[in-house]
């Protein structure tokens, strides 16, 4: 009953058009185990049509190892930016939502309210 209660609050949408449009030829999904350090395989990952970057691993500093481009984010609510400005507007964010608490954490992000 809460994720029927918390869907009936949400939007219908779709991918955005830039995303639908690309036909995923190759894609890579980045983690954030720092594997990549030292590897300087950054502008290898920027040549993927799309990159899926999992959690909240940093871009910045590391982009000879990590590359810059993100186009999908995923992460847990508690990974998730706490200032709009470090959502990236070329990229998507997608939450992650599976304990209880996760569904809290989107109600109270669509109402405007706090946890």
């Amino acid at each position: 009953n809460k994720l029927k209660d918390l869907l009936e609050l949400l939007p219908e949408h779709d991918l955005p058009e830039d995303l639908k449009s690309k036909h995923c030829k190759r894609c890579v999904v980045v983690g954030s185990g720092g594997i990549l350090h030292g590897s300087a395989l950054g502008h290898l990952l920027n040549q993927f049509d799309i990159v899926i970057r999992l959690n909240d691993a940093p871009v910045q500093g590391y982009t000879d190892h990590v590359g810059n481009k993100t186009t999908i984010r995923m992460t847990y609510p508690e990974g998730a930016p706490l200032s709009e400005h470090e959502y990236p507007t070329a990229s998507l964010f997608v939450a992650v939502l599976f304990k209880s608490v996760d569904f809290n954490w989107l109600q109270a992000m669509v109402k405007n309210e706090t946890l």
